[in-house]
């Protein structure tokens, strides 16, 4: 079944150039393209998502594109169900579809799967952070080795999110975190073949200086003044807002939060690669190569 439809999904750090190919791509294929930025699902982000622009979006159908609001909350869960829900109308219309993104975890989560937790009472996780600030990182430390020492040796233990999770399921299911991962996902109807973009790193930072000067031209200022009443919302804890926000509260000059915004953007960029290059098989290609090279290494990954 797998081996009629396929996903070409198009990876790499941000600016590197992935909605141009993307859509050259959904042109030649005549297929959509699914989004998978996590941070332009939402409609009040546009210039500091750098959103695909209008001649983009007429070029190619695009789906998940500023379809929910900041005011929503939406996760990558629910997101996994949607993408697929719409791959599968898709696959049915061509076999042939474009994935495009830079929030990896969302890439993966449509390619492979997510594991899955059942919810818990949302007042274990309100205690647990009352006990963080109380007691220390430590005592949540010992209590996770005491419920699931799996866990308290697998995962990054300072990390008092990462901690704090997996703590929450172990109370609220009285059963180890470690348990509900890694069981079997549900097969995709597609295979999967995935193209990465890449640069030398100073053309990649180059690149990134210079999509924010663009911004800030294009109004990032002004669209950040709308959203910084809502600075609290979860949507808006995004590079491009959050140092905007620290101007507009006094903290920042608005030369020095300019300059936080490219250097946040460049640290984003190194861990969105290092995150793409741990898949061995993602096919890479420098950001200048020629499309047509890239469609035939696309051809010889499908089958006739």
């Amino acid at each position: 079944m797998a081996s009629n439809n396929y996903l070409i999904t198009i990876v790499g750090p941000t600016a590197i150039g992935k909605t141009a190919l993307s859509i050259k791509l959904a042109n030649a294929f005549n297929a959509a393209i699914i989004s998978c930025d996590s941070r332009q699902f939402y409609k009040e982000m546009t210039i500091g998502t750098a959103v695909p622009n209008t001649d983009e979006l007429a070029a190619a159908k695009h789906h998940f594109i500023q379809n929910r609001s900041i005011f929503e909350s939406y996760n990558v869960g629910e997101f996994e169900r949607d993408a697929l829900s719409k791959l599968e109308e898709l696959f049915q219309q061509n076999p042939v579809q474009i994935m495009v993104g830079g929030s990896g975890l969302y890439v993966d989560a449509v390619l492979k799967g997510l594991d899955y937790f059942p919810e818990v009472d949302p007042k274990i996780r309100e205690n647990l952070t009352k006990e963080l600030a109380e007691k220390g990182i430590e005592t949540l430390q010992e209590r996770l080795k005491e419920l699931d020492l799996e866990t308290y040796n697998s995962i990054a233990i300072e990390n008092p999110h990462r901690l704090m999770r997996a703590l929450e399921i172990c109370i609220g299911t009285g059963t180890p975190y470690s348990t509900f991962k890694n069981k079997p996902k549900k097969p995709r109807n597609f295979s999967s073949i995935k193209i990465g973009l890449n640069a030398d790193r100073e053309i990649i930072y180059n690149r990134i200086n210079q999509r924010v000067n663009l911004m800030m031209d294009a109004g990032l200022l002004e669209e950040a003044t709308k959203l910084y009443p809502h600075k609290e919302l979860n949507a808006l804890q995004t590079v491009g807002y959050r140092e905007l926000f620290s101007y507009f509260n006094g903290t920042f000059t608005k030369e020095f939060a300019i300059s936080e915004i490219k250097k946040n953007t460049r640290r984003f960029a190194k861990r969105q690669l290092t995150w793409f290059k741990k898949d061995k098989d993602t096919l890479w290609f420098d950001y200048k190569t020629d499309v047509n090279a890239i469609m035939e290494e696309i051809k010889k990954k499908i089958k006739n």
